[in-house]
């Protein structure tokens, strides 16, 4: 095998490609000689980038023309006190950012939470979904091709499933614009997040829909996914895993706790979440969900991109009067398209892998699915304490203040 120092020469001159070092000498030597050739070439110093723990070949299946690795500072919250369909007990939630205040805030919330005995989580919905798109002739092929799809379920779901061990096809919904018919593809894939699992099966199942009508496939995905896009079929219909999670907060909790009042809290976030957010056309009405949610993400190997529909959410407040006269506060976060695994992807990587060894949800669940419907109930309890930090913060006008007092 090659030196890392003879490798990036042969890139320079020509005779070899930044993506075929690896056949040449182990993962390590290959980025380590990508890293010399970068250096090189653009006088740019990457003996941290180069300093990871990690051995190169576990990150084969992750990454093309890897020079290192981007560290994040990793910090953890909780516990959260979760009473959930899958996830029960208290959990301590690693979150991966560079945004200062935000786990410190994130952890006040939780801290509430617990001292109101807990939060309720459930996953109400789950689907991971692709959309191929067909071409016909016109509406009347249209028809023909989503009336065999409706009435042949059982042969699509055969040709699907029979690509996976695990994976099962919940259903499929049909869509005509014009000429072009739109099939969603609905796939429960357990403790996986499931997108490559579902465009595998898709594919086979688009095979059997082109033998038996006159439709042929333009593309595997026609966006009516919908992936890593914004995408309001994302937020009616879900996508991934749909989690709700809620927690009644007593009055003098919120005025001991949070220094405001529930009636404030309440008003900040109808004026905020909701009626700003519609002004704005947003398609989350929450107030920065997706911190949470992108937090978690990088910490425990999801896809980072599918943040875009983690932040479809809606935050929802109420003023719950008790029989003493006291004012309770009702609040809750509802995620509709939160795409998380436990098993497959960046949850294999080392430091991601160690990440969900704290939650105690490594790999598959029992029964199947249990792992990642836990995933998706920790952090919307995690997201709902965000969302309370803040908006009392708000409601109280101590936002300004508390950054400042730490320093970011």
């Amino acid at each position: 095998m090659s030196d890392p120092e003879t490798l990036a020469e042969r890139v320079r001159e020509g005779d070899l490609r930044l993506h075929e070092l690896e056949e040449h000498t182990d993962p390590d030597a290959a980025a380590e000689a990508r890293r010399l050739l970068i250096e090189a070439e653009t006088g740019a110093d990457l003996g941290t980038v180069g300093d990871y723990s990690f051995p190169a070949e576990t990150a084969e299946t992750a990454i093309e023309n890897m020079i290192g690795a981007a560290q994040v500072p990793m910090g953890v919250v909780g516990p959260a006190e979760v009473d959930g369909s899958a996830a029960d007990g208290e959990f301590y939630l690693p979150l991966a950012t560079t945004e200062g205040a935000l786990l410190a805030s994130v952890n006040r919330g939780l801290s509430v939470i617990r001292s109101a005995g807990g939060a309720t989580a459930r996953v109400t919905k789950n689907g991971m979904t692709r959309a191929p798109v067909f071409r016909v002739a016109g509406v009347a092929e249209a028809a023909e091709t989503v009336e065999w799809v409706e009435g042949n379920l059982d042969a699509l779901r055969e040709a699907a499933e029979s690509t996976t061990n695990h994976g099962e096809l919940l259903g499929v919904e049909p869509y005509v614009v014009g000429d072009s018919v739109y099939l969603r593809f609905a796939y429960d894939a357990k403790d996986a997040m499931g997108m490559n699992m579902a465009t595998i099966a898709t594919e086979a199942a688009c095979e059997v829909v082109e033998a038996e009508t006159p439709a042929s496939l333009v593309a595997l995905s026609g966006n009516l996914c919908s992936d890593k896009k914004p995408a309001a079929i994302n937020a009616v219909e879900g996508r991934g895993r749909s989690v709700t999670a809620d927690v009644v907060i007593p009055g003098e909790v919120v005025e001991e706790r949070l220094h405001t009042t529930a009636d404030a809290v309440v008003e900040a976030n109808t004026r905020k979440n909701l009626v700003g957010s519609a002004k704005a056309g947003s398609l989350g009405f929450n107030a920065h969900a997706a911190n949470v949610v992108a937090a978690a993400f990088l910490a425990t190997g999801q896809d980072e991109a599918q943040v875009v529909e983690g932040a479809n959410a809606i935050t929802t407040m109420d003023a719950r009067e008790r029989e003493d006269g006291e004012t309770d506060l009702y609040a809750a976060v509802s995620l509709a398209s939160l795409e998380v695994g436990t098993v497959g992807g960046g949850t294999k990587l080392p430091t991601q892998s160690e990440a969900l060894d704290v939650l105690g949800l490594r790999g598959g669940g029992d029964p199947a699915g249990a792992n990642a419907d836990a995933l998706a109930e920790v952090i919307a309890v995690g997201a709902l304490a965000g969302e309370l930090s803040l908006l009392a913060a708000l409601a109280s006008n101590h936002l300004a203040s508390a950054h400042d007092e730490l320093g970011r």
